[in-house]
């Protein structure tokens, strides 16, 4: 019964997936669209991403919030450029809300989709290489990964998402570990985007400098501890 389950699970996902590919290769609307959203995240600029927000008008949120998602899947496409664009548009915590939820809904498809696909699914969507990389951190750290890869802005946590998903690890424990590892990340990153501005960005580089470092004393205490229980 449970593989019968497992098999319509797989065969819902790939419809789906097929769907939208079909949809963006002979639907010319949602072709350019999506042709103007990788620009958009290709731009590297928050500003460019919030005049696109904001140009749904009352659905501004719903749109932000599906894009989160997209670039979840679509990853490593860089997640920080929607939570300053948030807290530009609704204010840095209204945004941080936004940003964290969306984040979550985001990482929790990409959970499902390669527990239930599987790894070369995730490859695909992914890279070998960067999904081997997580395997090293989780053989590691366990589910410590989740939370060491979120304090690293040049990880990508979507990657470690479905790296999650190719493990033994539960749904609840991964979630878990997402909603606290991503939250601090989150609400600086709001609190700074709401005030982004030119000289701001030195801030901003000063802060994902901290977040490495925070998470580099983190893994080199984890080495000394594993190497002295060792002894």
């Amino acid at each position: 019964m449970k593989k019968k389950n497992d098999w319509i699970k797989k065969g819902i996902l790939i419809i789906v997936l097929l769907v939208c590919i079909a949809a963006y290769l002979w639907v010319p609307g949602i072709h350019k669209t999506m042709n103007q959203i990788f620009k958009m995240f290709a731009s590297g600029d928050f500003t460019v991403v919030r005049d696109f927000v904001a140009s749904y008008g009352g659905y501004a949120a719903l749109m932000s919030f599906l894009l989160m998602i997209f670039q979840s899947i679509a990853a490593p496409l860089p997640a920080f450029l929607i939570t300053f664009a948030n807290a530009s548009l609704f204010g840095w915590w209204k945004g941080a809300i936004l940003s964290w939820s969306s984040a979550m809904a985001g990482a929790a498809v990409c959970f499902y989709i390669a527990k239930i696909l599987g790894r070369d699914v995730a490859e695909k969507l992914t890279s070998k290489t960067g999904l081997e990389q997580i395997d090293t951190f989780f053989e590691r750290y366990g589910k410590n990964t989740i939370l060491i890869c979120r304090l690293l802005p040049f990880v990508s946590f979507d990657i470690v998402s479905y790296a999650a998903g190719l493990t033994s690890m539960s749904f609840v424990s991964f979630f878990v570990a997402t909603g606290i590892g991503q939250l601090p990340a989150t609400i600086v990153y709001s609190y700074v985007g709401g005030m982004l501005t030119g000289g701001a960005k030195l801030l901003v580089t000063a802060l994902l400098i901290l977040f490495a470092l925070s998470a580099l004393i983190f893994m080199l205490r984890k080495i000394y501890m594993d190497r002295q229980s060792g002894k």
